[in-house]
């Protein structure tokens, strides 16, 4: 079942069952059917997620981390963990202008999930149950300032640096599906979210030790290798086999 948010016109937020090109309209993401129908056409859809917070993976997928030189110890013996805000969120195939306070504006496409119920200390039995559905991230990096400031806040967490889209897919198996980054229809990020050294349900169970997860909130698992700079102009397409594509035009 896929899951839309969305706006009509001079209207609220949203969300739906999309079925082809019809959207029955819920209450809430989870909620039931209040029996309106709305034509796909006659809205614009948001991301798909309304969290306090988006909590990110870095460095899990090794080719990724040998591309940044950073693969000169042993593997990460837990998931590195940080945050974006809310307001990092931005809507499938809106522009996202580039900043002009970095020179080195990276993209890393990921698998997301979005929280469908509060989790705290999870275990792998049971971890993948507060999971409302699975979509297609883009994490946008100032990379430069990743390496200079002394948190990653500017450099992760800026206005519109979170893309997420098109919508969530409620019933998948995240265990080994392709995930692919293109940029102006060129294929700069492929592989498979088996390749990740931590797993979605490893993820789950290691957040929720420290935080509780609460309905809404979102969690990027980690970008392959590929990673690259963007330039005004470009056009980001994040694939995630089963789940659609994430398209997002660099102002």
């Amino acid at each position: 079942m896929k899951l839309v948010r969305y706006t009509v016109a001079n209207g609220s937020a949203q969300w739906g069952v999309l079925n082809g090109e019809q959207i029955q309209v819920t209450r809430g993401m989870s909620g039931e059917a209040t029996g309106e129908t709305l034509a796909l056409a006659d809205v614009t859809l948001l991301a798909p997620a309304e969290p306090s917070k988006i909590v990110c993976v870095g460095r899990n997928y090794l080719d990724h981390i040998r591309e940044l030189g950073n693969d000169t110890g042993d593997l990460p013996k837990e998931p590195g963990i940080f945050l974006k805000g809310p307001n990092a969120l931005a809507e499938p195939g809106g522009t996202v202008q580039r900043p002009d306070w970095t020179q080195n504006f990276h993209f890393e496409g990921e698998l997301a999930l979005v929280i469908g119920q509060s989790a705290s200390h999870l275990t792998p039995e049971n971890a993948l149950d507060c999971v409302a559905g699975y979509t297609a991230g883009l994490d946008l990096t100032a990379r430069d300032l990743q390496k200079t400031d002394l948190q990653w806040f500017r450099a992760k967490a800026a206005d519109r640096f979170c893309p997420l889209g098109p919508w969530l897919e409620t019933e998948y198996d995240p265990r080994d599906v392709r995930v692919q980054t293109r940029v102006n229809g060129v294929t700069r990020q492929d592989s498979r979210t088996s390749h990740m050294i931590f797993s979605v349900v490893d993820i789950l169970v290691y957040v929720t030790r420290f935080v509780t997860l609460e309905p809404g909130d979102v969690v990027l698992t980690g970008t392959p290798e590929g990673v690259g700079a963007l330039q005004s102009g470009d056009v980001v397409e994040v694939e995630v086999e089963g789940l659609g594509t994430l398209v997002t035009p660099i102002g």
